[in-house]
C-alpha cells in the first residue's frame, strides 16, 4: 500500500505542479454574487486563483518532502523500528488527510479517481498501522524525560487557536445576517474548516489532553499527530511563501505559522528521539 501511495501520490502531485493546459485566469460570478478570480490552467483550471496556488504549492511538499519520508520510513519500519513506525504512521496520516481534502475540496479533474485511490490506500495504511503500534504499556516505550507535558499542551492551545480562527470566519457572517463568508468563494461550503473543526482539530486537544495526562493512548496517538502536523505545516508555509510571491499580504501570518512549523518539527523529533532504542518490534 505504501508503495503504490508513494507512486500515485508522486503522480498526482506532479501533474498538479507542472500541468498548464487551459486558457489561463478569468473572473467568475458565483451563485451568491461573488465575482471570483479562477486560476484558469492545468488540473486545477477552475478552482479559485488564491486555492489553486496554494494546493501547487502543498503539491512540491507532497513530492518533496513527503513522499521521500514516507519510503524512508516504510524502510525504517521494515528494520523493525519503532520509532519509523511512530513515523511512518503519521506521514500516512499526512497523505490521509491530504487527499481527503482534495477529494472534497478540488474542483472535479481528472485526477479525481487518483484521489480516491489514494484516500482508500492511505486511509487503509493508516488504521493498519496505527493498530499495529498500539500496545497496553506504551508508556514504557517512552523514556522519562520525553516531553510529554509541553506536547500536550501544544496541542492542545493548537487546537484552540485554530478553532478560533475558523470561528472567526464563520460567525461574524451568521450575527449581522449576510450568512456566507468571503472565504466561500465559488465552492459549496467551507471544507477546510468544516474538517477541522468536525475532526482534526478535536482529535488534535483530546490526544494533546491524553498526553499532558501521561495516558497511554497519549503516548500513540499525540506523537503521531506531532508527526503529521509537522508535514502539514510545513505545507502551510509553502502556501503561504507562494502566496507572498504572488503578491498576496501574508502579514503577521509570515512569521507566525513558520515559528509554529519549527516548534511542531523540534516537538515531535524530541518525542520520536525519546523512544527507547530496545524497543524494536
Amino acid at each position: 500500500m505504501v508503495i503504490f501511495i508513494a507512486l500515485i501520490s508522486a503522480f498526482a502531485a506532479g501533474l498538479g505542479i507542472f500541468s498548464d493546459f487551459g486558457t489561463g485566469a478569468f473572473v467568475h460570478e458565483s451563485i451568491r454574487g461573488q465575482r471570483i478570480e479562477i486560476y484558469g490552467k492545468g488540473i486545477y483550471q477552475h478552482m479559485s486563483a488564491d486555492v489553486a496556488i496554494q494546493g501547487i504549492a502543498q503539491d512540491y511538499i507532497t513530492l518533496f518532502v513527503a513522499v521521500p519520508l514516507l519510503i524512508i520510513s516504510l524502510i525504517g519500519y521494515r528494520k523493525n523500528s519503532v520509532k519509523w513506525h511512530f513515523l511512518l504512521a503519521g506521514t500516512l496520516g499526512y497523505f490521509l488527510i491530504t487527499y481527503l481534502f482534495y477529494t472534497a475540496m478540488g474542483m472535479y479533474n481528472i485526477m479525481f479517481l487518483p484521489y480516491v485511490t489514494l484516500l482508500c490506500l492511505s486511509f487503509f495504511g493508516f488504521f493498519l498501522t496505527t493498530k499495529a503500534l498500539a500496545k497496553p504499556d506504551m508508556r514504557s516505550i517512552f523514556a522519562s524525560k520525553a516531553p510529554h507535558k509541553f506536547a500536550g499542551w501544544f496541542l492542545m492551545i493548537n487546537a484552540v487557536s485554530i478553532a478560533f480562527l475558523w470561528l472567526n470566519i464563520i460567525i461574524p457572517p451568521l450575527v449581522d445576517g449576510s450568512l456566507y463568508p468571503a472565504e466561500l468563494n465559488h465552492y459549496t461550503t467551507l471544507i477546510v474548516q468544516g474538517f477541522d473543526l468536525g475532526l482534526l482539530l478535536p482529535a488534535c486537544f483530546v490526544s494533546g489532553f491524553l498526553l499532558l495526562t501521561n495516558k497511554a493512548d497519549g503516548y500513540l496517538y499525540a506523537t503521531i499527530y506531532l508527526v503529521f502536523l509537522s508535514i502539514l505545516m510545513t505545507a502551510l508555509t509553502a502556501k503561504i511563501v507562494a502566496m507572498a510571491m504572488n503578491d498576496v499580504n501574508v502579514i503577521p501570518v509570515i512569521f507566525i505559522i513558520p515559528t509554529i512549523n519549527v516548534v511542531t518539527i523540534i516537538t515531535a523529533a524530541l518525542m520520536i528521539r525519546n523512544i527507547s532504542p530496545l524497543n524494536n518490534k
